[in-house]
């Protein structure tokens, strides 16, 4: 800012002004400023003029316009972290999380001077994007890139991934077959990691890995193919409606849940109580997540922390009747 005000022969009281759109600032004074920011390439601390200015209380998020259950109650969780500490939450939501679709949502709550940013990114494509965002401005990704030295809050994708193979693996099945999520999902990414170190780790031999994207009819299809290999006694679902899927699939083909099969599910939607059998699942802290993300947001417009901090929140095992031992 100094050298603004030196360029264009004003204090750097008056850059402040025109920076923050003051009114006592004559019109001319206005554009020797602009055309030396213009000069300079001048791009101004936005967290410093949104604390200066009084925004700090608004929070940018930007998510897929989606109604997936994580994504969605991520989002919710988040919103109503941040409403209970007296922040306002502005959310643009985009149809896909690509470069220029976050770019141009970034900058419409630039223009809005918010305090600082989040950006729900779970899959691949947001990375370019993320990778170019202004510096100066306070982020947090939520279920982001693990690879990325961005600060980072995420659901520990691997372990709940095995606690629920561990789980079938302690009930005495001898493998466990697994339905993955989109293989772009760092979520999807994490549950097969851990499921396969899991398998790994107990000398049992791992089964084909089978894929799916998050939809019950993903589950079905992929459970026409399980119901018909009479070795298959064991599956854990990426999510819980692969797992409503499966079990249409297992019921058509006479396959009793847990008699002839077990199932592990991943989210603990409010249906998965009401499943038939009830289905035992791993249940992500959505609360815990958005908590931290606040956290470590807040502390970013402070000052206080540094970029690249992470929180990992370790889910839990719900157990219910989707779970026996082998018949055999």
């Amino acid at each position: 800012m100094m050298d603004v005000a030196r360029l264009a022969g004003v204090s750097h009281q008056t850059v402040s002004r025109v920076l923050n759109e003051h009114k006592n600032v004559s019109e001319q004074t206005r554009l020797k400023v602009r055309a030396a920011i213009a000069e300079l390439g001048y791009r101004p601390d936005r967290a410093a003029r949104a604390l200066v200015t009084g925004t700090s209380q608004v929070i940018g998020v930007v998510a897929q316009n989606s109604s997936l259950f994580g994504p969605a109650s991520m989002l919710t969780a988040f919103e109503e972290a941040a409403q209970a500490v007296g922040f306002a939450v502005n959310v643009s939501s985009v149809r896909s999380l690509d470069q220029l679709s976050i770019t141009e949502a970034v900058e419409r709550h630039l223009d809005q001077r918010v305090a600082g940013l989040v950006v729900i990114a779970p899959v691949e494509s947001a990375g370019p994007a993320l990778e170019h965002l202004p510096a100066d401005v306070p982020l947090v990704t939520i279920d982001g890139d693990p690879e990325r030295s961005s600060t980072l809050v995420t659901v520990d994708q691997e372990a709940g991934a095995r606690a629920a193979t561990q789980r079938l693996l302690d009930a005495g099945h001898r493998t466990v077959w697994h339905i993955a999520g989109p293989s772009d999902w760092f979520d999807a990414a994490g549950r097969v990691r851990g499921w396969e170190q899991t398998l790994t780790d107990a000398g049992v031999e791992i089964p084909p890995l089978l894929t799916g994207d998050w939809s019950a009819g993903s589950g079905y299809r992929n459970g026409q193919l399980l119901a018909r290999l009479p070795d298959v006694t064991a599956v854990f679902t990426a999510n819980d409606h692969i797992a409503l899927g499966l079990l249409r699939a297992l019921n058509e083909h006479g396959r009793r849940v847990p008699d002839d099969v077990s199932i592990v599910g991943f989210d603990d939607v409010p249906e998965a109580a009401y499943f038939t059998p009830p289905l035992t699942t791993i249940r992500p802290d959505f609360a815990a997540v958005a908590t931290a993300s606040l956290e470590l947001l807040m502390e970013q417009v402070s000052g206080a922390a540094e970029v690249g901090e992470r929180r990992t929140i370790a889910p839990e095992l719900i157990e219910r009747d989707s779970v026996a031992p082998p018949a055999f």
